[in-house]
């Protein structure tokens, strides 16, 4: 009888330590009117869920609450197992971008782990940053074009995760993001699934979701439209999943710019299935500067792409140089192997459907096409190689110049 009576005081002990908490970010004094801010508020309800030995949740109800400064959530020294943030209202950003423009990450996370963003939309009011970018006016070194590398951090995220690992990013919507939307940066085990981020069209440098450092990535179900890439594969990335994703407008789906810096991680194992591109610069790329580099691309596989009216539906570009900015005019020492295009299909707003433009010095190598089939404008469209080898076969619109 005593056993008995211990067994079931020792299962309500446990189910009374691993009942989740919740903590309302109202409680604590965050306000949905938009203009008072309530930033020290999330910090407050985030310290109490951190310091919680059962898992967390933060709760933000509707309305408009401003975060008038960069935020950062750090998960040193928390203390429960998982943190989850239900968002049913808007974060937003100051609309001055002198706020948060010489910041490098408005709304950041820090070393956590099982942390989970529910729904909700976050509101970065990029429109007067970028208006003065257009004007050539100075502006904060969060404007610079320089590329995003592990020694040049001058960007203005939106949301970025930093050194975490268990991450599920799930129906969050961000809109008008300074420049980059969401960053996962040196992350493990994350997931992004059903967002929906939006910028206009020329909105300069506003990539959607750039991943550096990372392994093990998965997005799913997303829709994107931006003023640059939708999904950004920097230097240092492996295991990653993309699938089901709509792009439009934006410059597509990259791997890359690598080899800006001299010795760079590489990037291997990316997958990128059943996507849409609707008026996009480009469908899928991979470009890598001209310049000496140790970096390399190897196992891609491109799967299931429509294309919409794309400049460039299939493009290698092994002599990146925008604007020719920064470019020694050197082969790019970039070794790209190994890339897989099957069943890509629909028009190319150029004549030239897939072109391969390889780095003399470090050839592309391992380039295959199957059912391949993109038309211009009604009519065959057509393809270029330079320095590329690589085998075709199936259908194959434009010939193969492999």
């Amino acid at each position: 009888m005593v056993i008995k009576h211990i067994l079931v005081l020792l299962f309500l002990v446990f189910r009374l330590s691993s009942a989740k908490v919740t903590y309302n970010v109202q409680s604590f004094g965050a306000k949905p009117d938009g203009r008072s801010d309530s930033k020290n508020a999330f910090l407050k309800a985030w310290t109490l869920s951190c310091n919680s030995t059962s898992p967390a949740s933060i709760y933000v109800p509707a309305g408009r609450y401003l975060i008038a400064s960069a935020l950062t959530f750090s998960g040193q020294g928390c203390k429960s197992r998982a943190i989850t943030f239900n968002i049913a209202g808007t974060l937003v950003a100051p609309s001055s971008y002198n706020a948060i423009g010489n910041a490098q990450v408005w709304i950041k996370f820090y070393i956590v782990k099982n942390v989970t963003i529910n729904g909700g939309t976050l509101d970065a009011q990029g429109s007067s940053l970028w208006a003065c970018k257009t004007s050539g006016k100075a502006c904060p070194k969060g404007s610079t074009v320089r590329p995003y590398t592990s020694t040049n951090l001058h960007r203005v995220f939106t949301l970025g995760f930093y050194h975490s690992q268990n991450i599920l990013i799930s129906k969050l919507r961000s809109l008008n993001s300074q420049m980059f939307h969401m960053l996962l940066y040196s992350c493990k085990n994350a997931k992004i699934q059903g967002v929906s981020i939006v910028a206009p069209g020329l909105s300069p440098n506003t990539d959607g979701i750039h991943l550096t450092y990372s392994t093990g990535i998965t997005i799913l179900s997303s829709k994107i439209s931006t003023g640059d890439d939708c999904v950004s594969i920097g230097p240092g990335n492996s295991n990653i999943w993309i699938e089901k994703v709509v792009c439009g407008p934006g410059h597509g789906i990259s791997i890359g710019s690598l080899g800006w810096e001299r010795e760079e991680p590489g990037v291997q194992n990316v997958t990128v299935k059943t996507t849409t591109f609707v008026g996009t610069t480009n469908g899928l790329r991979i470009k890598a500067w001209a310049r000496s580099s140790n970096g390399f691309v190897n196992g891609v596989y491109f799967k299931g792409a429509t294309m919409m009216n794309v400049k460039f539906p299939i493009i290698i570009d092994g002599n990146y140089c925008p604007n020719n900015n920064n470019c020694p005019n050197e082969a790019s020492g970039v070794k790209i192997s190994n890339v897989m295009y099957e069943n890509v299909h629909g028009t190319s707003a150029t004549r030239v459907a897939v072109k391969f433009d390889c780095s003399k010095g470090n050839p592309c190598r391992g380039i295959v096409l199957k059912d391949v089939d993109l038309k211009f404008g009604g009519q065959p469209a057509n393809s270029s190689c330079s320095y590329a080898a690589g085998t075709a076969s199936g259908l194959l619109h434009p010939t193969s110049c492999l």
